[in-house]
């Protein structure tokens, strides 16, 4: 046993931790978790807790069915709003065939692999992420409604904006959770608000991003609120994005640099990627109420990329030095950020291992561009059952995800696609199919 793992089982004895949480996420994303009493730790570390990976669609099947959690150590978090006294702890956990073997199909692993396609190349991809989510009030019964907290715009403050102090309670518990916010704020739409965290390696900023959205639905939940990351939840209000921003280090240095000296090895990158946008969508905006946001309250729809101009679908921020970045604009928190970031470094990859050159940029609002100009450009695909049939046809993400995970996951999109055109009323199958999940 590792000094490491030594380390966390005298913190574990020292801290007072009666319950140990092993977290991992299905191929969708969401995040799944069994408790151990802190006895059975010694074992998790050497041999993994075993787990029934047939009841999750993607892993196995049922005749061979058994995959294996082992914690990692590096990833040891309390979770404060559990008791001081008999603590609660949780880990991210690899999961592993009974003889040792990564399973495949394990999103943590499947973005290993993308890092170190990078590291190959000497490069480190740096993950930052701004995610937008809604606060709903609930009924008598403690269910979630569509009814705002409040109806507060862009930036306002207290009265008006209610969720102050629910943002300010998500930020201390993210702190004492390791992860550092950024900013926090209320955004355009009632109900409405973005908190964003530091940038990290890609793997600690998938972890991050579980972690977040799992202490956004519970401080909400502990303030009488849901919180919904549901791309689209209110028709005629702003829509609930995730960007992604992604910069590239190379012996400690931000190859992303200002304006007018980033280099040819990242605009090759991006180029990689906006080659790759419409083949990636339905990883990235895996929801019918994806497709709802494009083209509208600044959600993308057009394949283009620009310098701060919001409307396109990759944007370089004014940002410079190590803050230096490219934001991409369409994804949503519906995602695996697992396969997501995966798919994105290796498109990244593939754009700079080609030496693809980036198109000349958009400076246009393609909000309100006529025909003439949008006609320029290839658009995302316009649905689920669009976005299913480009990833079906893709050779990329065919060589890039398992074919078990890339199976189930397609065919699972199909029928929620199938799913939602046989509904007579739209909104209510989401309601039916997302609004608990997301």
């Amino acid at each position: 046993m590792s000094d490491t793992m030594q380390e966390v089982l005298r913190f574990i004895e020292e801290n007072d931790v009666k319950f140990i949480r092993l977290a991992f996420c299905d191929i969708f994303g969401i995040q799944k978790n069994i408790s151990i009493m802190p006895g059975e730790l010694p074992r998790a570390f050497s041999s993994g807790i075993c787990f029934d990976a047939s009841a999750f669609r993607g892993f196995m099947h049922i005749e061979q069915s058994d995959l294996l959690l082992l914690p990692d150590p590096a990833t040891l978090s309390i979770l404060p709003w559990r008791p001081s006294q008999g603590r609660v702890v949780r880990f991210f956990c690899d999961i592993r065939y009974p003889d040792g073997r990564p399973f495949e199909g394990d999103g943590r692993h499947i973005l290993r692999e993308a890092e170190a396609r990078a590291k190959s190349h000497g490069l480190t991809c740096k993950i930052g992420t701004e995610s937008e989510f809604y606060l709903f009030e609930l009924d008598e019964k403690g269910e979630p409604t569509l009814s705002p907290h409040d109806h507060a715009g862009y930036f306002d403050v207290a009265p008006l904006d209610k969720g102050e102090n629910v943002r300010r309670q998500i930020c201390l518990t993210l702190e004492e959770m390791g992860i550092q916010p950024e900013s926090s704020h209320h955004e355009q739409g009632p109900g409405q608000n973005e908190i964003d965290f530091k940038y990290s390696d890609a793997l600690e900023a998938a972890d991050n991003l579980v972690t977040f959205k799992w202490v956004v639905r519970t401080m909400a939940a502990g303030s009488g609120l849901f919180a919904s990351f549901l791309p689209k939840p209110l028709p005629g209000a702003s829509g609930s994005g995730l960007h992604i921003n992604l910069s590239l280090f190379q012996n400690g240095r931000n190859m992303f640099r200002t304006r007018e000296e980033h280099s040819q090895t990242c605009e090759s990158f991006i180029a990689g990627i906006l080659e790759r946008a419409g083949e990636l969508t339905v990883f990235l905006n895996p929801l019918t109420n994806s497709y709802r946001r494009f083209g509208k309250f600044e959600a993308p729809k057009y394949i283009t990329w620009s310098h701060q101009n919001r409307s396109p679908l990759v944007r370089i921020p004014s940002a410079t030095g190590e803050l230096s970045r490219m934001e991409l604009r369409s994804p949503d928190a519906g995602a695996n950020p697992y396969l997501a970031v995966a798919l994105l470094i290796h498109a990244g990859m593939d754009g700079i291992d080609r030496a693809l050159a980036l198109p000349e940029p958009c400076n246009e609002n393609l909000f309100s561009a006529r025909a003439e100009i949008t006609g320029r450009y290839a658009a995302l695909p316009g649905s689920l059952r669009d976005a299913v049939e480009l990833a079906n046809g893709s050779a990329f993400l065919r060589e890039h995800l398992p074919a078990r995970t890339f199976t189930s996951y397609l065919t699972a999109k199909a029928e929620e696609w199938e799913r939602y055109q046989a509904a007579g009323d739209k909104e209510q199958i989401e309601r039916d199919l997302y609004f608990a999940h997301y």
